[in-house]
């Protein structure tokens, strides 16, 4: 596997799927933005975040919940003909006001969704995890190229200043040569009835929920792709957690010879972080992948990592947006999500299996 060009301008600019997109747009057009699930995310993270963007604007609304729909069209000045549900989705195919729809699904409603998007003759914006698994993603990314329109992938913490610096220190080895890392993203979880942890609509736990941050992490401050990967799970509450999984731990191998260690859970509080331990130094970030609050810290007095705070979520919408418009490439796409699940698979494989399983080329 070889270091992905990308990281150098990571986050900068949107879609690596630029097939019939848009020529340049005048300054200052908005795009119109359709949200597809009303849940916790949209409400006070997606839209708060779509009214300070500059590219971007909420046009329409996708929900199975009326009264939902009737509070989110008060609220955000939504007309009648811009509600959907699941059912009437695919009329957005005839809403001009719409250029990008967003999924905020259960992850295992991704696939169905960017699918129909994509044949509705829609850009598509798709929560992390991408899906459930690999073949799904690519047949979503194989939907979107045949649309001729532009997947982008919610990796929110790539559009982070204090993720950019790290991936900076990194890349330009201002530490010397990258050796170790560590990374872990874990919460006690609540409601046991949530679809969380359900397997077949969140298509895993912990790992697929937070651990795919750590596992992101990992692979943007190297650079690579994970070649080999050795995992463990651990279970306290077997009842809770019949179909996902609680605690994993796994390390995984690079081809450069980084070593790294990552943690996940959803049985206890206290994990948010990752660790680089490079040849003269190190330097992390501890929190690390809340939405705010980010604290970087370095083995050098000379060397910070303080950044003012951004909404992620404007950010990476913006990014976006801003792609579409002048027809450029955007990274974290399709390509992306793809290359988190073949490294999850071999998670789920190593702890089947009970030993070290090598990681599935795209």
């Amino acid at each position: 596997m070889q270091r992905r060009p990308f990281l150098a301008t990571l986050g900068a600019t949107a879609a690596a799927l630029t097939t019939g997109a848009r020529a340049q747009e005048p300054a200052g057009k908005k795009l119109g933005w359709a949200l597809v699930g009303l849940g916790s995310l949209s409400t006070n993270q997606i839209a708060p975040a779509l009214a300070k963007t500059k590219h971007c604007k909420l046009s329409a609304i996708v929900t199975g919940t009326p009264a939902k729909a009737e509070a989110w069209k008060k609220q955000h000045g939504i007309p009648d003909s811009h509600v959907y549900n699941y059912e009437t989705f695919d009329r957005i195919a005839d809403n001009p006001d719409v250029d990008v729809i967003y999924i905020v699904l259960p992850n295992s409603m991704h696939e169905e969704y960017v699918i129909r998007a994509a044949k509705a003759g829609k850009h598509v914006f798709c929560e992390k995890p991408m899906a459930n698994s690999a073949e799904e993603c690519r047949r979503m990314i194989a939907a979107v190229k045949a649309a001729g329109k532009q997947l982008g992938i919610g990796y929110r913490c790539q559009f982070e200043p204090h993720h950019r610096e790290c991936i900076r220190l990194a890349r330009e080895k201002v530490f010397g040569p990258l050796k170790f890392l560590e990374a872990g993203f874990g919460f006690q979880i609540g409601d046991p009835t949530q679809w969380r942890l359900r397997k077949n609509l969140a298509g895993g736990g912990a790992l697929m929920d937070v651990g795919i941050y750590a596992l992101q992490a990992c692979r943007y401050l190297t650079g690579e792709e994970p070649v080999e990967i050795v995992a463990q799970e651990t279970k306290t509450d077997p009842v809770k957690f019949a179909e996902v999984d609680e605690t994993i731990t796994w390390s995984m191998k690079f081809p450069s010879g980084v070593a790294a260690s990552l943690m996940t859970t959803y049985g206890f509080n206290g994990k948010n972080f990752f660790s680089a331990t490079c040849q003269r130094g190190r330097f992390g970030l501890d929190p690390a992948f809340n939405y705010d609050g980010i604290k970087g810290w370095t083995s050098r007095p000379d060397v910070k990592i303080q950044f003012p705070a951004v909404d992620h979520f404007q950010a990476e919408m913006d990014a976006f947006a801003d792609a579409i418009l002048n027809n450029k490439p955007f990274t974290p796409g399709g390509e992306e999500g793809l290359r988190d699940l073949l490294a999850i698979e071999a998670i789920y494989r190593s702890i089947r299996e009970g030993k070290a399983v090598k990681v599935e080329a795209p």
